[in-house]
């Protein structure tokens, strides 16, 4: 089989294997593919890799020799499933394959905002503290995460394995998820949404992208969260409504934010959030160590081993 990945670099740089994949068929791996190249590069294939490049009905009816498409990701809303279903295409996806990883990334911004640690380096390396009067020094606020409420919009795996970081550090742990509340543990609480953004500490967005929950965090429900709250965003961008949230972030009614995620990835230069108050953003890495990256090429693997035994699994498009 001919085998295309249209944006090899976006899960390998450099640092993984593309060994084994070529030992499935007939390999060429692109770097990255602008859209006006989709077309042409996957003309002779039968089997597609994408991870951030769209796949629409007007590619598939120009790629007749096309089967499969795997997402190299857990998301696959850049790939048209109704099309692909009415031809035929089977489209698999990556299922839970960096839920440490992204629940790692929660606390690492939770213990970013709560402890400061880069700022105090940094003041350190300055030599504020050698000229401190004092044997310590501080001039922000340093948070103990025991005791206080996190908020978990969504309970999938991730949310799960957040709530399990949590509770190890005395967190309580209230969560708003389609699973009722006798399928949760006895240590989640399950609440309504209103009750979870009014009453938590730190809010965590855990949910899929989806119509009903595209701006969830927009400036009426910032104005319900306490003025000392934190929001955490490794979901996706448009979770949130990101000029709402700098604005609050600037009228100090919301204490801090740490995303992972914005609606345009790579930010556009005037994205108000990359000036807003205490609002501290990472690039879009929580699904990237090493690790996780590491699971994400074996599953990709598996599953177009299960294809082409006839046996298809992850697949989103029955």
């Amino acid at each position: 089989m001919n085998i295309v990945a249209l944006d090899g670099y976006a899960a390998n740089p450099g640092d993984l294997s593309w060994d084994e994949l070529k030992t499935l068929g007939q390999c060429t791996i692109y770097e990255r593919t602008a859209p006006e190249q989709v077309t042409s590069r996957a003309q002779e294939a039968d089997i597609v890799l994408t991870n951030k490049v769209v796949i629409g009905a007007d590619h598939m009816a120009q790629l007749p020799q096309l089967k499969y498409i795997g997402v190299m990701a857990t998301g696959y809303n850049i790939v048209d499933i109704d099309a692909a279903r009415q031809r035929g295409i089977v489209v698999t996806n990556i299922p839970a394959y960096s839920t440490d990883s992204v629940a790692q990334m929660v606390f690492a911004h939770i213990l970013n905002i709560a402890q400061r640690v880069q700022h105090y380096t940094d003041e350190v390396r300055a030599g504020r503290w050698t000229q401190s009067p004092d044997f310590c020094f501080w001039d922000t606020p340093l948070i103990e995460l025991h005791g206080k409420r996190l908020g978990i919009v969504g309970l999938g795996h991730t949310g799960y394995a957040t709530a399990r970081i949590a509770l190890g550090f005395g967190m309580e742990v209230c969560a708003y998820t389609s699973k009722s509340a006798f399928q949760l543990p006895p240590e989640i609480k399950k609440v309504g949404l209103d009750e979870l953004f009014s009453t938590a500490d730190i809010v965590s967005l855990n949910c899929p992208l989806t119509p009903e929950t595209q701006g969830l965090v927009n400036a009426a429900r910032l104005a319900t969260m306490k003025s000392t709250a934190i929001l955490i965003n490794t979901g996706r961008g448009p979770l949130v409504v990101e000029q709402d949230l700098a604005d609050a972030l600037n009228a100090g009614t919301l204490f801090a934010a740490g995303v992972d995620v914005l609606t345009d990835e790579p930010p556009r230069a005037d994205n108000p959030l990359l000036t807003a108050r205490n609002c501290f953003i990472t690039p879009h890495i929580a699904w990237a160590s090493t690790a996780a990256r590491q699971r994400l090429m074996q599953i990709a693997l598996d599953n177009i081993r299960a294809f082409q035994a006839g046996k298809p699994v992850n697949n989103v498009a029955r």
